[in-house]
């Protein structure tokens, strides 16, 4: 305590001696001064007379980092790529109304594309247009071909969670058979009786052999645990059908009504991160629908969609192509001029004949905006094999001219005529700007042998018209422009058989042969390739012989999609035009720059 005193006493004896200070600070001041003068301002010039050295290394410097920097811009593409990242929403344009979210009960183009994103099937068509397990991790058939048992994948949920069993696949089938379901895919199923094994193995029992019924496995899969309870009277009406539960790669997340005039709707997909397939890279995925290409189009110049596979040819050249890219696909349909056998101057089989000589089919692709491939057949090319198919007559107006002289239809001015009755037709088919284009030359290579040609343009967009009911279910035109669906199997038996006539049937040309029928059905009734290709050999030369249509052009798809995204390869096969999903996790939005791996 008493040195802490001390201390204290000491500093208070301590004084502040200014000029002292002044003194030292005026010292240290002439200290830096001469500093200066000695290290710096008398250097100066000894940095001029190098300052040219300085400046030269400098430059030598920087063009050495110029170089560098260079080089690396230049050879990174050697070691560096773009690659796919995850994250982004792919829109796509669609036409057609979103009345129902219930894959049971789709049919506008929106609609169906949406239930291949949403559900799942147990087979479905890779890009290679072969059958492929979905759901489906193995198939067998009994020796008697009338028996395929299926095993299921394991670990497959539900969009809610829930595991998808053989029970599912058995409910979804009987809810199809059940008349109150009131389904179109009714008549596929109501001769089979199906039964889950157990939770992953489901069997389906034929009343006959079917050679393509694996083809019809396609369905999509409906989940039990949410609609068991749900009369199938009731179904399409459930709230199931406008906020479904699937077990795609995309579960529901909205339904948006964007313009009700025009019925403008969107569906919201978010990505479903437990799908068995694994995740896909797009996070979300809207389907747009409209009702017409223009508007399509409208949105493609307005960036308000990604991509769209409903255009026509003709409506590409609208399209910015340094914006878009443009993949053209031929699809497994046949685009046809068929007759009306039942008509009162087509149930002449020399009069289709005479119009099958002075239709020029090449002409008639030649037409069209984009190429498309002949079809000759009512099989789609490469579906038969073998040396010598048939073949129809190539072309020759003076021929058909000769034909229908013989049978007593002379030209008079510029129709033809049969005593009082003129050779007049009428044509129908739906507003399509290729179909009428099609249309428009067919009408005329037919006017010039001397038919009056009548046509019927029907607009399925227009509320007040009814294509089906109007004009396909009462067989209301002489002939029909149409497009037939074949799928990846030769069997036409819905089209060409005779017990597929009628009202609610698809043999749009009302056509009756014996032998084409027993060799429709021999084919279909036997599972050995080569027998079925010598039966649909066959039916085709009875089919060419009888002229009940006249194949026009296999059709293709036209996708359009920004060149930001990655969406449908080029090197895939499409059976139909949903197909471009086959590879659904590979498409994306946004990417990223990544190292090469040597």
């Amino acid at each position: 305590m008493a040195d802490e005193e001390r201390g204290w006493k000491q500093f208070q004896k301590l004084t502040f001696d200014s000029k002292k200070m002044s003194r030292r600070v005026k010292k240290a001041e002439g200290a830096t001064m001469r500093h200066a003068r000695k290290f710096i301002v008398t250097r100066l010039d000894n940095v001029r007379s190098v300052r040219r050295n300085i400046i030269i290394w400098l430059l030598l410097v920087g063009a050495m980092i110029i170089a560098v920097g260079a080089q690396y811009a230049w050879f990174q593409n050697s070691y560096k790529t773009t690659a796919a990242a995850r994250g982004g929403t792919y829109a796509e344009a669609l036409l057609g109304s979103i009345d129902t979210l219930n894959p049971l009960y789709a049919s506008s183009d929106a609609e169906i594309a949406t239930s291949r994103l949403l559900f799942s099937s147990l087979f479905n068509y890779d890009g290679t247009g072969h059958l492929h397990g979905d759901l489906a991790e193995s198939m067998s058939v009994d020796k008697g071909g009338t028996l395929y048992t299926v095993k299921l994948r394991p670990g497959v949920l539900w969009h809610d969670g829930q595991s998808l069993t053989a029970k599912d696949v058995a409910f979804t089938v009987n809810l199809i058979k059940d008349p109150e379901t009131r389904s179109s895919l009714r008549i596929n199923w109501q001769d089979v009786n199906v039964t889950a094994i157990d939770d992953s193995t489901v069997q389906f029992r034929l009343p006959a052999v079917y050679a393509a019924f694996p083809n019809a496995l396609t369905f999509a899969v409906l989940p039990q645990h949410i609609l068991g309870k749900v009369a199938a009277g009731a179904i399409r009406e459930n709230t199931f059908s406008r906020s479904p539960v699937g077990s795609g790669p995309f579960s529901f997340s909205l339904l948006q009504k964007v313009d009700t005039a025009h019925k403008r709707k969107v569906v919201h997909m978010v990505a479903f991160n437990k799908y068995y397939g694994g995740v896909p890279y797009i996070s979300r995925f809207e389907v747009h629908a409209y009702d017409s290409q223009d508007a399509i189009v409208r949105a493609l110049r307005t960036g308000e969609v990604s991509a769209t596979a409903d255009i026509n040819g003709s409506d590409t050249a609208q399209i910015d192509k340094s914006s878009y890219n443009i993949v053209s696909k031929p699809v497994n349909s046949g685009v046809y001029a068929i007759f009306n056998t039942l008509s009162p101057v087509l149930k002449d089989q020399k009069i289709r004949q005479a119009l099958e000589l002075a239709t020029d089919t090449s002409a008639i692709r030649k037409a069209l905006p984009t190429p498309v491939p002949s079809l000759d057949l009512p099989f789609i090319n490469g579906q038969l094999t073998g040396r010598g198919l048939p073949r129809p007559a190539p072309p020759n107006s003076q021929q058909a001219a000769r034909l229908l002289d013989k049978e007593g239809w002379l030209l008079h001015g510029s129709v033809r005529t049969k005593g009082t009755q003129r050779l007049a037709l009428t044509v129908a088919t739906t507003k399509n700007s290729q179909y009428e284009k099609v249309l428009e030359v067919l009408a005329g290579q037919w006017r010039k042998l001397g038919v009056e040609v009548n046509t019927n343009i029907v607009d399925t967009t227009d509320p007040t018209s009814n294509f089906v009911q109007n004009v396909l279910q009462p067989r209301s035109y002489d002939v029909l422009l149409y497009e037939l669906f074949i799928g990846a199997d030769p069997d036409v038996y819905a089209y060409w058989h005779s017990s597929q006539i009628g009202a609610s049937g698809y043999n749009f040309a009302n056509y009756v042969n014996g032998s084409a029928d027993d060799a429709l059905s021999s084919a279909r009734a036997r599972l050995e390739p080569e027998l079925r290709n010598v039966k649909y050999q066959s039916f085709a030369r009875q089919w060419i012989a009888d002229v009940p249509a006249i194949g026009l052009y296999q059709p293709v798809m036209m996708y359009v999609s920004s060149k930001h995204v990655q969406a449908l390869d080029a090197s895939s096969q499409l059976v139909s035009s949903y197909d471009r999903y086959s590879n659904i996790l590979n498409w994306s939005v946004e990417q990223k720059s990544v190292y090469k791996t040597p």
